[in-house]
């Protein structure tokens, strides 16, 4: 039986054509041993598993290789190529920092490197995770990097670039790799299956790609796992099985349900997704995935970032159409936040419902705020009108050159004289007055109106508004309108008062502070014992004053004093109500004595008052008291 090597290992590319998207990287370092620009020390940083150890080991395999091809590739034939593959090469050292970084590990790195190479021209060192490093080791580090020997070449490797020195940075030509694509890893992993006759499904190496989020060696695992769970068949119901990922087809189900606002049908769905062991936290976030994806097919200028299995762009295709913007970019804000507070909800299932429930019936809110059903949120403002303005009568000056008051203006331009008005009394001055006020009010801005002197008064009706300057014969006061017809009903009779207000008593008012207090109890609310415990004083009718018995009380007293001021003022019918809040002089804290403990001398004098022979036994023993 031969030994299982894993796919990470055995597939590791051997040539820079073989390395999966770094062509950026690969093609400057082939130029570089082309054109012999070598630099002496490399700085590969990146990602894990995107071939930054590989890429150093190809390099370091070119450099030294007897018959590198045109291309700049290792022709994997001479001595030197095969001495690398078999792991024999005495020109290569290979250096893991995590376990190696200490001062000593670097000193003698570089002792090593004094001695040139017996075959080949170059000796290699690749430093991996050199990010692992101490401050310490990298400063003895620093003058071999940056003036090594002219057949040595450094190249570190780190998915950390943030954690290493400036000075060793700016030693080193940095080369920085990126994620592999999606697209990348399932041509990658299609190669292997094809060696490996595998029969392998393109939408289940798809979600494995995902699920590696850009890295190699990860995606070549995770296909190692799965050829062994299901013997070498590599279906999507498989992969979705193994890898514990929730069907797209239930997201479609759910947006279905949201869209005809079935809410029962998306709670079934959710029950049915709970019992199959997924976590809400997954569900919600595969969820907003799911409506990032139909907000990236509402524009096709990014539909180049849609990465999703072949067999679903369709369908996520045809339900963004069905979608409005605005309801995705609500729904992804409504996720959002449930996923932030999903670890502090105690019932996690409820919260994740309540969170469905919103996203069911939020096509209504979605709705009123576009106004689609004739509503809007916003308030309408109704369009300007024009201020109604009174038409004044041009005044006519006399011979004497004074318009006499009264006096009204003929068709002619001439004064007419003013006519006699009888002064009214009684009722009817107060009936003239109203209906004047009336009058005048409704047909003039509020700059104009006369102040109230508390005279009748005496100027003639204003004509309405758009009405000409013809006079218009006089008319009776009664014909003013129909408002005025109604206060004609009550013109002379008897205002009734709103009430008498009651006069304070200790008896009503303690009974009043009592009910109140209780409401403060009903409502569980902590003043209540200091409203229990304050003591009421009245001063007059209309005064009195609240004693407590310190700070706090008072403290909570003033806190309620708004709502206590118009419970009271309600009760005794009394607006002009007060009182004032105070703390009592004579609430002094009395402290209770306490006996003092006896001192150690106080106890021994006690003991030998009882028993003698006790002081005797101490002056033969010549022993002293602690004081």
């Amino acid at each position: 039986m031969d030994k299982f090597i894993v796919s990470a290992r055995k597939y590791r590319p051997q040539t820079f054509d073989t390395v999966v998207g770094q062509g950026h990287i690969t093609t400057t370092l082939k130029n570089a041993i082309k054109n012999q620009q070598l630099a002496h020390a490399f700085l590969f940083c990146g990602p894990r598993g995107v071939g930054k150890t590989t890429c150093a080991r190809i390099l370091a395999k070119t450099i030294n290789c007897e018959r590198a091809t045109p291309e700049g590739e290792a022709c994997n034939e001479c001595h030197s190529c095969q001495s690398f593959n078999d792991g024999i090469s005495m020109n290569i050292h290979e250096l893991d920092a995590a376990s190696n970084n200490s001062v000593d590990d670097i000193r003698t790195l570089v002792e090593q490197v004094r001695f040139a190479p017996q075959a080949g021209r170059y000796k290699v060192y690749i430093i991996d995770e050199v990010h692992m490093l101490s401050s310490s080791a990298f400063n003895a580090f620093l003058k071999t990097l940056e003036e090594p020997p002219p057949y040595a070449i450094f190249i570190l490797a780190t998915t950390e670039k943030h954690k290493i020195l400036p000075t060793i940075l700016s030693r080193c030509q940095i080369f920085d790799f990126k994620r592999i694509t999606p697209n990348d890893t399932v041509e990658h992993l299609q190669d292997i299956c094809k060696k490996e006759e595998i029969n392998a499904e393109k939408a289940a190496l798809h979600l494995i790609a995902q699920k590696s989020e850009g890295c190699m060696r990860d995606a070549l695992s995770i296909m190692d796992k799965i050829v062994s769970f299901t013997n070498g068949v590599v279906s999507y119901h498989n992969t979705l099985e193994h890898l514990n990922i929730l069907d797209a087809d239930y997201y479609f189900k759910l947006m279905l349900c949201m869209q005809q606002q079935d809410l029962g049908g998306a709670m079934l769905l959710y029950d049915d997704i709970d019992r199959k062991g997924f976590e809400g936290d997954m569900v919600l976030n595969g969820f907003a995935e799911f409506l990032r994806n139909l907000l990236v097919c509402k524009d096709e200028k990014v539909a180049n970032l849609l990465q999703v299995v072949e067999s679903f762009k369709d369908r996520y295709i045809a339900t963004s159409k069905q979608v409005s913007v605005a309801y995705l970019i609500s729904a992804l804000n409504i996720l959002n936040e449930t996923e932030l507070n999903y670890k502090g909800a105690r019932n996690k299932r409820l919260h994740v419902e309540l969170a469905l429930i919103k996203l069911t019936y939020l096509q209504q809110a979605v709705d009123l705020a576009s106004g689609s059903d004739g509503l809007s949120k916003k308030k309408l403002i109704d369009e300007a009108k024009p201020v109604a303005f009174r038409n004044l009568n041009p005044i006519v000056e006399s011979k004497t050159g004074k318009s006499p008051a009264g006096a009204a203006q003929k068709p002619g331009g001439d004064t007419a004289p003013p006519t006699a008005q009888p002064k009214p009394t009684g009722n009817q001055e107060a009936k003239l007055i109203i209906e004047t006020k009336e009058a005048g009010n409704a047909q003039r801005p509020v700059a104009q109106q006369p102040a109230t002197t508390g005279q009748p008064s005496t100027l003639p009706k204003v004509p309405p508004v758009g009405a000409t300057n013809q006079p218009k014969p006089e008319t009776t006061v009664g014909k003013v309108g129909s408002l005025n017809s109604i206060k004609k009903q009550f013109i002379g009779k008897p205002i009734e008062s709103a009430g008498a207000a009651i006069p304070l008593s200790e008896m009503r008012l303690h009974e009043a502070w009592q009910q109140f207090a209780q409401q403060l109890k009903d409502n569980k609310n902590p003043a209540n014992q200091s409203f229990l415990m304050a003591n009421l004083i009245i001063k007059d009718h209309q005064n009195f004053e609240v004693q407590t018995n310190n700070n706090l009380e008072q403290k909570f007293i003033e806190g309620e004093r708004r709502i206590l001021s118009e419970y009271l003022q309600q009760v005794f019918n009394n607006r002009q109500l007060m009182f004032v809040i105070t703390v009592s002089e004579s609430a002094v804290l009395i402290l209770e004595p306490t006996e003092k403990p006896a001192t150690l001398k106080e106890k021994y004098q006690h003991i030998i008052d009882h028993y003698p022979l006790v002081k005797e036994l101490r002056d033969r023993l010549k022993l002293e008291v602690d004081n």
